[in-house]
């Protein structure tokens, strides 16, 4: 089953961030879900201006991630109850879901190695202050390789 399809629930409204921004009128897009221009910028920059556009709790993840499913976001947003920021660690160092219940910190993700086995942890320390939780670690889709893991 498609991702998007997998993981649309009535216990909270789906939009897709769409990157380059051209493709926001596409017709890839299922039509029933509001999309959002992703704009310009490092993945950073893209990733608070998006988690800065909603009132909170936000949650956001990446569509690179085979095993995600309900009760994953479901765990981000009960945590997003009691703490101001939630991570999905990634088994390489990264991270394959970020969530705010309000506004993020300033400096959210600002000197962040992406791509690297230090990028949840640079982005845990840029958020300077607050809460923070995590929910189960999982693994995404960088490399090919990552496909291909057993």
């Amino acid at each position: 089953m498609p991702l998007i399809r997998r993981l649309q629930d009535p216990r909270w409204e789906t939009w897709l961030a769409v990157a380059p921004d051209i493709a926001l009128h596409s017709r890839c897009w299922p039509a029933h879900l509001p999309r959002m221009a992703q704009g310009r910028g490092g993945l950073g920059v893209r990733m608070l201006r998006i988690l800065q556009s909603q009132p909170g709790p936000v949650v956001l993840i990446g569509a690179d991630i085979p095993d995600i499913e309900k009760h994953h976001i479901a765990q981000a947003f009960r945590r997003l109850g009691q703490h101001d920021l939630v991570f999905g660690p990634a088994v390489d160092g990264g991270f394959w879901l970020v969530g705010a219940r309000g506004i993020p910190p300033r400096g959210l993700f600002e000197n962040v190695h992406w791509s690297s086995p230090t990028a949840l942890a640079d982005s845990v320390a840029s958020a300077k202050g607050g809460s923070i939780s995590y929910v189960e670690t999982l693994h995404d889709v960088d490399r090919l390789a990552d496909l291909k893991r057993g």
